[in-house]
């Protein structure tokens, strides 16, 4: 199944951490950019994706709903069963496979640099992404540590596009 929506260059990955930093950088998106809500222990999680829902429909933004798809959203990232867009992340070329495989339509690779979301975590750089992206024709979006310098730096190897979490507070 063809996703209904073009897949986006450029990602927010949202999550409580952001807090009220959450709404300019909704607001900091460019139109058609790509907002995965990972918002996975709010209590009010349902009204919360109500809220980012009607941001992402003025904006015209793709909202994918992580963890299962919400109402309203476009599709869904890390879902065991999906309809609409669907994305997956992927950590080494293993899991890259293993998401082909069950039909993604868009991948995310991380961390390819270090990053706060995942302190300690080694961090794939470019050599790393290029060894585990090989020959995929999935697009492939580089997140950790990413802002769009840190993109056009990934130019030769091809990837779709970046998301970031910081590069949008």
């Amino acid at each position: 199944m063809r996703p209904r929506h073009p897949i986006p260059r450029i990602w927010l990955m949202t999550d409580e951490r952001m807090g009220d930093a959450l709404w300019p950088a909704l607001e900091r998106l460019p139109r058609g950019a790509g907002v995965v809500f990972r918002h996975y222990r709010s209590p009010d999680r349902a009204a919360l994706f109500e809220q980012v829902a009607k941001v992402a429909r003025r904006r015209g933004l793709v909202l994918l709903s992580a963890g299962g798809r919400l109402p309203g959203a476009a599709g869904s990232h890390n879902a065991r069963t999906a309809s609409g867009l669907r994305s997956r992340s992927a950590h080494h070329r293993r899991e890259l496979v293993a998401a082909v495989r069950a039909g993604a339509d868009v991948v995310f690779v991380s961390p390819i640099h270090p990053t706060r979301s995942h302190p300690g975590a080694p961090a794939l750089g470019r050599v790393g992404l290029g060894l585990i992206i090989r020959g995929c024709r999935t697009p492939v979006i580089a997140l950790g540590g990413m802002d769009e310098r840190a993109f056009r730096a990934l130019k030769p190897l091809a990837v779709h596009g970046w998301a970031g979490i910081d590069a949008w507070r």
